[in-house]
């Protein structure tokens, strides 16, 4: 019970842990989906209140959070490249303030009165490492999450103004370039133009069209896009190079043959810095691509070494960011849409407004009291704000147009899809509609979260699908996916028999699974991945969770009496257990459950990971130590009987020492699973 002190008495560690799903969310859909959901500036905002919530409970941190890791975690259909030198984030400023900071603290640490400075543009593209052996390209990657990326050579190759060869002399055997990969903007809108032709998707932004060309399976695809790369920087290379300047570095890369921006600069303390940001911002509207910003790196390499580096960037270089674009707008009406867990959130509907690079006409209002807050009606004009996301957020709302006739929006009573009653908790600034698995939207919701790839993996199963089966009548709940013959899918839009059959295949494949996944994918209110892991580990079987009283669900680690109660109330509604119960019929499983009293190998320890492995995933690690009765903790404490040191090891190895922990590598890990 010790362990939930924190979740019981303060509701910042509820926010916290919050924020984590909420950013690695939002991280997903940017790095990997290339579809963003909030600005830039809503992300930043929400980035660093997890930052300081992290610094305020030391005891909830662990390696690989969000805050850690720089991008997202590479996608499955990619050979996974490791980075040699971990390909790091920028620290962000967003007014002068910000920047007298960090002058301040270079100028301090450094003991001098005026720092050199390499000043550039801060390209608005997708990051990639270009490895050259022997001055010929071998491998390309993407960032991925700053440790690991996607292999996407063939796409790279593919890029013009990426050299095969490189020119000059003095080229290490082994060689690491780092920059972006943009599209011009002119290049954006033929683009564009020639999906509209085709009938195809059109790209929200030059970003995001960048990204998803450049991470096509078929690369004659990436070659028919109008792709640039522009360095920034090198990475690893084999033999000693001598640099005293970053912009020497610059040089000589542009010497190899490989481009650079032109708009690079060397000033001299801060107020130099904050010439250049608005120098540049003057010229924004003008450049032939996107940025969002300037970055400012210490010149001096001797320098950038006594500076040194946090986690997940270099102390000696920031970003500083341009404000988001604003433009007025019109707001036609608030729609309601219903979530899975019956959250009701609504959405203004615009006067279309091109903002920051493409015509916008939604933008989410979150809740309730975000809009009492703002005071935004049917009718307004409203200033919105865009910086590369593709749903914009309402700023304000201009009083003085206000339509003499406008009323305050008000939340509905009842469900719009479902007609059931609408309930809002005090603890919550959500409405949400009680008609559970009875409302259509939320079953819907509840599917497709059920076919999710960390769910259940249900390949093929997407959005509009669903909402046909489920208007056929075919599915009314995730256990009806398993009783789909190839026949009706066979009949549905845009389904033919050879689909049919791939989904039929992956159906039956999702059968077989794990726990924690099976656990995830039911859509238990507040039980994500890192939950349903912990009780799976935990409780052993499901038999065994679903009959725990609430008080035995608080002993578990990270489970609080919110969630404690969520799990309690689902597993007592009759019809959960019902589902449950059909789909177990149907055949879903998952093996090796465990036998409640069986002798396991590490029954009851508790271990603690830090650092990367090299033979397993850290899910794979969780996976195996669970099987074998062990307990996974994120943080080091007394009762933690071992931690498993692998390469680039945290601050857990050093708590570990001080505490007398013992402390194993990955040999002896894998020693102790295969007993």
């Amino acid at each position: 019970m010790a362990d939930n002190k924190f979740l019981k008495n303060d509701e910042s560690i509820d926010r916290l842990y919050e924020l984590r799903k909420l950013i690695t969310k939002y991280k997903h859909e940017y790095f990997v989906l290339n579809q963003p959901t909030i600005s830039d500036a809503k992300y930043d905002s929400l980035f660093n209140e997890l930052i300081a919530l992290e610094e305020k409970f030391p005891d909830f941190f662990k390696e690989d959070l969000p805050t850690q890791l720089v991008g997202a975690m590479p996608q499955e259909a990619f050979h996974q490249v490791k980075h040699k030198i971990p390909m790091l984030s920028l620290l962000n400023a967003f007014d002068e303030k910000d920047m007298q900071n960090f002058d301040r603290k270079l100028r301090e640490k450094l003991d001098i009165n005026l720092v050199e400075y390499a000043a550039e543009i801060k390209l608005d593209g997708l990051a990639i490492s270009l490895l050259y052996e022997r001055g010929s390209l071998i491998q390309a990657a993407t960032r991925g999450d700053g440790h690991n990326g996607e292999d996407v050579t063939k796409n790279a190759r593919m890029i013009r103004n990426i050299p095969q060869k490189l020119n000059g002399t003095g080229v290490p055997e082994i060689l690491e370039i780092r920059g972006e990969v943009i599209m011009e903007r002119k290049k954006f809108k033929e683009l564009n133009n020639q999906q509209k032709l085709k009938n195809e998707k059109k790209f929200s932004n030059p970003r995001n069209a960048a990204a998803g060309s450049l991470r096509q399976l078929d690369p004659t695809i990436t070659a028919n896009r109008p792709l640039s790369f522009l360095s920034y920087g090198l990475g690893y290379y084999s033999n000693d190079l001598s640099f005293a300047k970053h912009t020497e570095i610059m040089k000589k890369i542009e010497i190899w043959g490989l481009p650079v921006s032109p708009d690079m600069k060397v000033v001299f303390g801060l107020q130099a810095c904050v010439d250049y940001y608005y120098e540049i911002g003057r010229r924004r509207s003008t450049l032939p691509y996107d940025i969002d910003g300037v970055v400012f790196k210490v010149n001096l390499i001797e320098q950038q070494n006594v500076m040194g580096f946090v986690s997940r960037a270099p102390r000696w270089a920031i970003a500083y960011k341009y404000p988001p674009e604003k433009k007025s707008s019109k707001v036609l009406s608030i729609d309601i849409q219903v979530g899975r867990t019956g959250a009701l959130t609504p959405v203004a509907r615009l006067q279309p407004v091109f903002v920051g690079g493409v015509m916008v006409s939604n933008a989410t209002l979150h809740n309730e009291d975000e809009i009492r807050r703002k005071d935004i009606r049917v009718g307004d004009t409203v200033v919105i704000r865009r910086a590369g996301d593709v749903i914009p957020e309402i700023v304000s709302v201009i009083t003085n147009k206000r339509p003499v006739n406008s009323q305050p929006f008000i939340m509905p009573k009842e469900c719009p899809v479902c007609k059931s009653a609408v309930d809002k908790s005090k603890e919550e600034s959500i409405s949400r509609c009680t008609g559970g698995l009875f409302c259509p939207s939320q079953c819907i919701q509840s599917i497709l979260h059920f076919a999710s790839r960390r769910a259940m993996d249900i390949e093929g199963l997407g959005n509009k699908l669903v909402e046909q089966l489920f208007r056929k009548g075919s599915i009314r709940n995730v256990a009806d996916l398993y009783t789909l013959t190839q026949e009706q899918l066979a009949e549905l839009d845009r389904m033919g028999d050879k689909s049919a059959v791939n989904l039929i295949t992956s159906l039956q494949k999702s059968k077989t699974t794990e726990l924690h996944r099976f656990l995830y994918a039911l859509g238990i209110r507040e039980v994500g991945e890192s939950t349903a892991r912990t009780l799976s580990t935990y409780f052993g079987t499901l038999e065994k969770l679903m009959s725990a009283r609430v008080e035995e669900l608080l002993e578990v680690p990270d489970v609080g009496p919110v969630v404690a109660n969520n799990i309690r109330a689902f597993f007592d509604e009759l019809h959960n257990r019902e589902i449950i119960n059909r789909l177990q019929y149907y055949g879903v499983n998952w093996p090796g459950k465990i036998i409640i009293g069986q002798a396991r190998p590490l029954n009851g320890k508790v271990f603690v990971l830090t650092g990367s492995l090299t033979s397993m995933s850290r899910d794979e690690a969780n996976d195996k130590l669970a099987a074998s009765g062990a307990r996974v903790s994120n943080s080091v404490s007394k009762k933690t009987d071992y931690v498993v040191v692998g390469d680039t090891p945290g601050s857990k190895a050093e708590k570990a020492e001080k505490l007398g922990v013992k402390i194993i590598d990955e040999a002896e890990l894998l020693g102790l699973l295969n007993q």
